[in-house]
């Protein structure tokens, strides 16, 4: 039973298929993750171990990262970069069966930091999925110089051709500073124009990068508390649930 359950503000499901939230563990602990999961862990349905903080500890801290994760019905998945370089140095093979071993359950396929061509990227969502894992994939670059030569034209081309080719959800790159990237300019701010035309293919398959709780804010204002959103702190997983739910002065009579 949840504190102050008579005032019906209807917490996170984990059957929903919408309004999830996707957590950043940029090198948690085994406390601070079980602490996680103990006070947040039903509004979390992601968690991604930020770029390559993975290949950084001991492989039994992150097996039992990943448990305590699971144990809540979790899906985590390494950060894209990793997969890059093992694309890189054509270890793509290798890097599936290390995945699988640690325990991670899901993948994201991204080119934000290398180049892939289409085929190669539809190719490694399909074999990722024929593996077993249930495949996020990312759409911009790292370099804001590169991903501003991104028209949102091909974004949403990007957008229809990752599903098509097996991707259960795309994420809208936005970093973790969420600045002069993606759909937010230099200030953080939702550039409409882009935004809209996103909006005009579905949120639903969308994930919105948006480290920033004006960002926040604004898709949850937006496209109501069912908008997907990522890249979201350890420590503001329950901030953002109270966005969703209008337990917050931002949202309060304003979310249904």
């Amino acid at each position: 039973m949840h504190a102050y359950e008579f005032l019906n503000k209807v917490p996170h499901s984990k059957t929903s298929s919408t309004g999830l939230s996707m957590i950043l563990d940029k090198g948690l602990g085994l406390n601070n993750a079980s602490d996680l999961v103990q006070s947040a862990g039903e509004y979390i349905d992601f968690i991604k171990f930020g770029w390559g903080t993975a290949a950084t500890v001991e492989s039994d801290l992150v097996i039992k990262k990943n448990k305590i994760y699971h144990d809540n019905k979790i899906l985590t998945y390494p950060g894209g970069t990793l997969l890059e370089i093992a694309i890189q140095e054509k270890k793509l093979d290798l890097f599936f069966k290390e995945t699988s071993r640690l325990g991670f359950n899901a993948i994201e396929v991204s080119d934000g930091s290398t180049s892939l061509s289409k085929k190669i990227r539809d190719n490694v969502i399909f074999l990722a999925r024929e593996k077993g894992f249930f495949v996020v994939s990312e759409v911009g670059k790292k370099n804001p110089l590169l991903d501003h030569k991104i028209s949102i034209e091909t974004r949403v081309s990007q957008i229809h051709s990752d599903i098509a080719s097996g991707s259960n959800f795309v994420i809208i790159e936005a970093r973790e500073a969420g600045k002069n990237i993606g759909i937010y300019d230099e200030s953080g701010n939702i550039i409409s124009q882009e935004l809209d035309i996103l909006a005009e293919i579905g949120t639903d398959k969308l994930i919105f990068e948006a480290p920033l709780k004006k960002q926040q804010v604004d898709l949850i204002l937006k496209f109501g508390p069912q908008v997907n959103l990522g890249n979201i702190a350890s420590t503001d997983a329950i901030s953002l649930e109270t966005l969703r739910t209008g337990l917050r002065g931002d949202t309060v009579g304003k979310v249904k």
